[in-house]
């Protein structure tokens, strides 16, 4: 996967109330709508091996998200080019893509068929999924009665038995417990040795530097730094005790 000089421009609707009746208001009075243009990616460029794991650290609004959303083409570059090849397999933010009145089986058959697979495909890997996932008698229940980690759960199952090429992990295992994220590191090693790739976003730079053969640290949508994990994530620990007025960043 080659990310290629990425930009990322877009705009906030600034309106307090965007109704339509707000709206209808503007138009009658000829008042434009007011925006604010966001440059959340500057100038990204690098490359992912296949069958490694890059991970992204930086500050809330860093653009690590964006990045992510723009590598699975939920958002379309400014300017710039991305590279991918194969099936990606997304897991952007817990309970993403789940219809909560829906239970988790039929979300299951969802996230599967969305995926590029057949039903009969999904129903042959629901067994794996659904006892990956651990949900019990919960797996026939609406998803509205879950818990948080139980989301994170099921999400996290469905998106790895996939068999994606390039899997995107953005904060989603926070919520689960300490056992499924043992299992969850056991699957991500699997996933990894079968050739696939991954990125894997987290302010756990313990999580960062146990699983990422390389890390990439983001800050106000530039790349700063990347390398070894140990390295870049003691430089960012390191800004974060200073702040940018003590750091120049081009030193980096």
């Amino acid at each position: 996967m080659i990310v290629d000089d990425l930009y990322v421009t877009y705009r906030v609707n600034l309106e307090r109330k965007n109704s339509l009746k707000n709206a209808l208001v503007r138009k009658a009075r000829k008042e434009k709508v007011r925006y604010r243009e966001v440059n959340a990616l500057k100038g990204v460029s690098f490359e992912v091996p296949a069958g490694k794991c890059t991970g992204f650290i930086g500050a809330n609004g860093a653009g690590k998200s964006t990045l992510m959303r723009a590598v699975a083409g939920i958002l379309p570059p400014t300017k710039g080019q991305i590279e991918v090849r194969g099936k990606v397999s997304t897991l952007l933010a817990l309970g993403v893509g789940f219809n909560s009145a829906l239970t988790g089986r039929e979300n299951v058959m969802i996230g599967g068929l969305a995926a590029g697979l057949s039903r009969a495909e999904v129903n042959e890997k629901f067994e794996e999924i659904a006892d990956f996932a651990d949900l019990g008698d919960f797996i026939d229940m609406p998803m509205r009665t879950y818990s948080s980690g139980m989301f994170s759960r099921l999400a996290f199952s469905v998106a790895v038995f996939m068999e994606p090429d390039i899997l995107i992990i953005d904060e989603a295992l926070s919520a689960g417990d300490a056992q499924f994220k043992q299992r969850a590191g056991k699957k991500m090693e699997e996933l990894m040795n079968s050739a696939g790739t991954m990125l894997l976003v987290s302010h756990a730079l313990s999580t960062i530097q146990e699983l990422s053969d390389e890390v990439i640290w983001l800050h106000k949508g530039r790349l700063i730094k990347r390398g070894d994990p140990a390295e870049v994530c003691d430089a960012y620990l390191e800004f974060l005790k200073v702040g940018d007025e003590a750091i120049v960043m081009e030193d980096f």
